[in-house]
């Protein structure tokens, strides 16, 4: 037994668009691989960890390579927001050339909390790659934008 399905114009139009879609970026993609996925995109992603406990927050976010002087750290009574800037240098001397490449970026990544922070007593220390951000939990409210310092 055959069914009838009635189709609309616009199912029509976007398989077509999708099939279209499809051939071109296969095609593309043979001729310019270069331009295919990179590695090195998520050099500069900001992977973040957040806990909660009784009386704080604790913020982790994984910065390799960052130094202090390059972290900006603004706080609010809800939520941190963390900007980084990156550079790297690399330099290759052999026989008969000389290779260098360098990369820069600005990353930011923003973490909001369910419940207001002491802003006062947010404390930021960077180690290893490694920020960590305590937050002690508010139970009053209080508020103004803060710039955080790290340790």
């Amino acid at each position: 037994m055959k069914f009838l399905i009635k189709k609309s114009p616009d199912g029509f139009i976007k398989s077509v668009n999708d099939e279209i879609s499809s051939i071109l970026n296969r095609n593309f993609d043979s001729f310019f691989p270069e331009y295919i996925y990179n590695e090195d995109v998520d050099k500069y992603a900001m992977p973040v960890e957040l806990h909660e406990k009784d009386t704080e927050y604790s913020v982790r976010a994984e910065l390799p390579g960052v130094k202090k002087d390059d972290l900006d750290i603004d706080i609010d009574k809800n939520h941190i927001t963390i900007n980084a800037k990156k550079e790297e240098e690399h330099k290759e001397d052999t026989k008969g050339y000389r290779k260098s490449e360098f990369r820069y970026g600005e990353f930011s990544r923003t973490v909001y909390f369910p419940q207001e922070i002491d802003v006062e007593k947010t404390n930021a220390k960077l180690e290893h790659g490694i920020l960590e951000i305590t937050a002690p939990k508010l139970d009053a409210e209080k508020g103004d934008i803060k710039k955080l310092k790290v340790n």
